[in-house]
């Protein structure tokens, strides 16, 4: 993975753009296009056309005209590398600092920029080398939960969460009020609408809600559940219930 000296040589911005054409992937999603980028940074097409161009003759992409663009080798090398940076310091925040889930990644991206090399070094050592983020993503991005599915698919039965997608604060908020969260069990007892049990109630999913998580199936080992990301998980699946919550 990329050092900092190398990740040094880019400027903020297409350290950015890296990065957002990394993460549109992650969870099997598609490549992201220029439009794709052109709305995620709030800017036009021509000028996301002529940085792929700089960045494809820098070796870092590979970028064809109306066509989705993809990452060299280096060109991902460097993007991981800023998302352990960005997912580090997210768990910095929420761990040592005590900001809310829904706060971590506007900070993240205003100090991914700005830290040294020692300073994330530092961090991680001071966490404990930590695995994943606050919403479930593997800080070390070449690991991934491979067998996770999201929720808008998964069938009648009981899961462990495993992630949470940040992309949208007002559904990451909500979610987190039902008690979604990673390592969380959750029941699904319908599919058509998601209607979800957790150990805060029973909630009726919005389309966006469903899609923002990924879970993992549950079955418990004798004597003990087996946990997703290889932690105890809070809560357990005979706890789910009580009164129901108003349909969200």
């Amino acid at each position: 993975m990329r050092d900092q000296a190398d990740l040094d040589t880019l400027s903020a911005k297409v350290q950015d753009y890296l990065k957002a054409i990394w993460t549109a992937t992650e969870w099997d999603g598609d490549p992201i296009t220029t439009a794709g980028l052109a709305e995620h940074f709030g800017t036009t097409m021509a000028t996301v056309s002529s940085a792929m161009r700089r960045l494809a003759a820098a070796g870092l992409v590979e970028y064809r005209p109306y066509k989705p663009v993809r990452l060299t080798r280096t060109g991902a090398e460097h993007a991981m590398a800023m998302v352990r940076r960005h997912r580090l310091l997210e768990t910095y925040l929420a761990e040592q600092l005590g900001y809310e889930w829904t706060q971590v990644h506007d900070e993240a991206e205003l100090l991914e920029h700005a830290v040294s090399d020692l300073f994330i070094a530092r961090i991680d050592d001071l966490l404990g080398h930590p695995e994943f983020d606050p919403h479930g993503d593997a800080i070390d991005p070449s690991k991934g939960s491979a067998d996770a599915e999201p929720l808008r698919v998964a069938s009648v039965g009981d899961y462990r969460v495993l992630r949470v997608s940040d992309a949208q604060v007002d559904v990451l908020s909500a979610l987190g009020d039902m008690g979604v969260r990673p390592q969380a069990h959750v029941r699904v007892s319908d599919t058509t609408p998601v209607v979800l049990q957790t150990a805060k109630g029973v909630f009726t999913l919005s389309e966006a809600e469903a899609e923002a998580v990924w879970v993992l199936a549950a079955h418990p080992k004798r004597g003990g559940g087996s946990s997703a990301h290889g932690g105890s998980g809070s809560g357990n699946a005979g706890s789910l219930g009580g009164r129901r919550s108003p349909r969200r």
